[in-house]
């Protein structure tokens, strides 16, 4: 098995965090998932469901992308004490190929299969 490229992984890692960083801030959220500036949902009283619904999804996106940063500063974390790329169940190295496809994982594909 070809050892994991810590440059490489650390900087596909950084391109992911930006770009989730970029959309929490086109959601009009800091990286914690706090609402930074006032954003419009159409509040107009006809409008109640549907500002109710946008609402929601919005809220919902927010913390899936809040939820995906918190994955990835984890494997930085990871990466920088020498932990990245080793399964958290048992110990084996996860496998390039499925660090490329998603680099924040923390289980190889067995112990992943096994908890699923």
């Amino acid at each position: 098995m070809t050892p994991i490229d810590p440059n490489k992984a650390r900087a596909t890692l950084a391109e992911e965090r930006a770009r989730l960083v970029h959309q929490l801030e086109e959601l009009g959220a800091d990286e914690s998932g706090e609402m930074t500036g006032s954003v419009d949902f159409g509040d107009a009283f006809a409008d109640a469901g549907a500002a109710t619904s946008a609402r929601t999804r919005t809220f919902g996106l927010i913390s899936n992308l809040t939820d995906s940063l918190k994955h990835v500063d984890a494997a930085l974390e990871r990466l920088d004490d020498g932990t990245y790329g080793v399964c958290v169940d048992c110990g084996e190295p996860i496998g390039e190929d499925r660090l490329e496809f998603r680099p924040t994982s923390v289980r190889c594909i067995d112990c992943k299969a096994a908890v699923s």
